[in-house]
């Protein structure tokens, strides 16, 4: 019998995983606040819903995508949210990027329903959202996690099992800590040696065969192009980075380098930029340096 997915949340990254679920044959049924990605899913051949109740009433697997905690508590917890509409057997997965707790709790909720529950945060931005190979963080049981592994493999090429609900979320946020922590040094590295009157292109290709690589310093060939489009957006990594903040703040463990992280973002943000791509965080230091990075060629 063909299983039948749910997809709540069509925007950036969601829009292209619901998508690449549909293109690997599973039955959809979607919903979404805005009807414009909603009309596109439906013309490629889903079923529209009108709440995320409806959604879990009408399939077998629930997937949402969502910005912020308290959007996936609402879409889940309300009384015309998923839990609301989901029955025994149901499996229910968020992969959101929030905190390990609201996971925890819906999981809970879904139980009370005899519905399983999974957190699956992904990493891989809007590329790989849309080419099919994100990094899948999975929280739950592992026999849940079989169960819905070929939904998952539509949309992901690296699948991690990390333990009990939350975990995965937790996972997800230490990445994106260590991604602001390692953006941040890279945009006050490579301000300090364009400013010296360095070629920035130079500075990079050294760089990146020297132990100062990292994925961020890929960040710097969009920069010397000016290109700030939105992979993944500032509000967005301020979001994840302030749980990360938040998360230590629980485990009394000090966060010192991604609380000057979260402090760059915020100095992004005020500078209105918070719309645009992470490799604009280097925007409001170009200002101050009266420099930039781009390319002199």
């Amino acid at each position: 019998m063909t299983v039948t997915v749910g997809f709540i949340g069509l925007g950036y990254m969601g829009k292209s995983m619901a998508l690449n679920v549909l293109k690997a044959g599973f039955p959809l049924v979607v919903h979404n606040r805005s009807q414009g990605a909603v009309e596109e899913l439906v013309a490629a051949g889903a079923t529209a819903a009108d709440s995320p109740r409806a959604v879990a009433e009408r399939v077998d697997v629930v997937l949402s995508c969502l910005p912020v905690p308290a959007d996936v508590a609402k879409v889940y917890l309300e009384p015309n949210g998923v839990v609301a509409g989901a029955r025994s057997g149901s499996i229910l997965i968020d992969l959101s990027t929030i905190d390990p707790t609201t996971h925890q709790t819906i999981a809970a909720r879904a139980a009370e329903k005899g519905a399983s529950y999974l957190d699956a945060p992904v990493s891989g931005g809007t590329s790989g959202a849309r080419d099919a190979t994100l990094t899948i963080m999975v929280g739950g049981a592992a026999a849940t996690l079989e169960a819905v592994m070929p939904i998952l493999k539509a949309m992901g090429t690296r699948i991690y099992h990390l333990g009990p609900v939350g975990s995965g979320a937790v996972v997800k946020i230490v990445n994106q800590m260590m991604a602001a922590i390692n953006n941040l040094g890279m945009n006050e590295a490579m301000i300090v040696g364009t400013k010296f009157g360095l070629d920035p292109a130079l500075v990079y290709e050294v760089c990146s065969n020297s132990s100062g690589a990292s994925r961020s310093l890929g960040a710097v060939p969009a920069i010397m192009k000016g290109d700030f489009e939105p992979g993944f957006m500032i509000d967005l990594m301020h979001k994840d980075v302030s749980l990360g903040v938040e998360l230590g703040k629980q485990l009394k463990v000090r966060t010192l380098a991604t609380a000057l992280a979260q402090q760059v973002l915020l100095e992004a943000q005020a500078a209105g930029l918070g719309r645009s791509g992470t490799n604009a965080m280097i925007i409001p230091l170009e200002r101050s340096a009266d420099v930039e990075i781009r390319s002199k060629s």
